[in-house]
């Protein structure tokens, strides 16, 4: 399934090529193509932000120490800063934008503790995986996105946390009222939602972070609370709580975009499909390629620090750099047939969940979900089929993913 191969005109500003526009929402690609091949440093002055779009350019920025990263530091009128939610709390930050020294403090220990809980949990992880595919119709046609895209990653995370399995049904709640403060463009009503939905799980964890103290379990807040109590995590409660939840947030959003995004693509080339039935020790590969082909994460960004020259332009201190993590993995300077959708090519390393210091925590628990849930699903059901229907992606910008994936079995 390649992109139409026609010409587009050079979008003139970051908006036109996110979800907020509808051909955009449907398929970026052409767009991010024309921008690539004609304008690979774009200038955006009204939403007062530079656009990056080569795989070279963006890898080197995602790289660069010397950006920043919180909204605070960026220019007045800035994209980034319209889109952070609270301008009062700059104390309010999880790492997803936190800046040095304090990015180095509060990380490494949290990032140790999750990686060493998730290896010693993959068995767990991946029956839950099991159960919930095993959970799902066994005949008929169903929405792959809410029976297994979105309950695995809300389930999986609460597991790692240790979360109370009676306290589910309201954590997953919880967790889908938090995510709708990713989108700018949300209604009074699921503004609410989403504040009700902070406060609650804030409180939840602190509960959590309380009982742990007084009795440690099996569990990521367990470990994390005697690392702080032994001083090896430096964090104090508040920073422990807002970095809980932006496990939650980070991870489960893309995860679920990640699995849907991939049954997509799978069911859409049934030749690879094939392939990976035919070799089983292609799961990696296939979840690399799914990555690199429809992230779900579509861009990232960076803030100058001070004057410099980026990706050969001159750029000025506090200007944002919005990095096309989309575009980047469909240059055809760095990936032979780019716009092809093939698990058995070994490709260069793409740019899907950024890097630097701020490479995504969460991606080895999204490349174990994912590549645990294509290999499943397929044996599950080996004859699944995408029925006629109107594929329908989420308007979120910045990210990408369907709304609903109706499936036959």
């Amino acid at each position: 399934m390649a992109d139409d191969e026609g010409t587009h005109a050079v979008p003139q500003s970051v908006i036109e090529v996110t979800a907020f526009m509808p051909d955009a929402r449907s398929n970026p690609h052409p767009k991010l193509k024309a921008l690539r091949e004609n304008c690979p440093v774009m200038r955006d002055e009204m939403a007062k932000t530079w656009f990056l779009t080569r795989y070279g350019d963006v890898r080197a920025t995602v790289n660069d120490r010397s950006f920043v990263r919180h909204p605070l530091q960026s220019e007045e009128g800035s994209i980034s800063r319209q889109l952070i939610e609270d301008e009062e709390a700059p104390g309010r930050t999880s790492i997803l934008f936190l800046d040095e020294p304090d990015h180095s403090r509060v990380r490494p220990p949290l990032a140790k503790a999750f990686y060493t809980r998730i290896n010693k949990m993959k068995a767990e992880i991946e029956a839950i995986v099991d159960e919930t595919i095993e959970a799902a119709p066994a005949s008929g046609r169903f929405d792959l996105m809410a029976e297994i895209a979105v309950p695995i990653p809300v389930l999986v995370i609460a597991r790692i946390l240790g979360v109370d399995e009676d306290r589910l049904p309201e954590f997953r709640q919880w967790s889908e009222d938090v995510i709708l403060g990713l989108n700018p463009v949300r209604t009074p009503e699921e503004t609410s939602r989403m504040e009700t939905g902070s406060i609650a799980l804030d409180t939840y964890f602190r509960e959590l972070m309380e009982a742990r103290h007084a009795a440690p379990g099996d569990d990521l807040i367990s470990d994390m609370v005697q690392l702080q109590a032994s001083g090896d995590a430096p964090l104090s409660d508040d920073e422990l709580v807002i970095n809980l939840g932006a496990l939650l947030v980070g991870g489960n959003l893309t995860t679920t975009d990640l699995i849907g995004n991939g049954v997509w693509l799978f069911l859409t080339h049934p030749d690879q499909i094939a392939a990976l039935k035919s070799d089983p020790g292609l799961g990696s590969h296939a979840v690399e390629e799914v990555l690199r082909f429809e992230a779900p994460v579509s861009a990232t960004s960076r803030i100058l620090e001070a004057d410099k020259s980026v990706a050969g332009c001159p750029m000025k201190h506090r200007q944002v750099v919005f990095c096309s993590l989309a575009s980047a993995n469909r240059d055809a300077e760095t990936f032979d047939a780019p716009d092809t959708f093939d698990i058995t090519l070994k490709r260069p390393s793409h740019v899907a969940f950024g890097g630097g210091p701020h490479i995504c925590i969460g991606a080895p628990l999204a490349r174990m979900e994912a590549r645990r849930v294509y290999q499943k699903l397929f044996e599950r059901y080996p004859d699944m089929r995408l029925p006629e229907q109107e594929m329908v992606w989420r308007a979120l910008p910045f990210f990408r993913g369907l709304e609903r994936l109706d499936v036959d079995v």
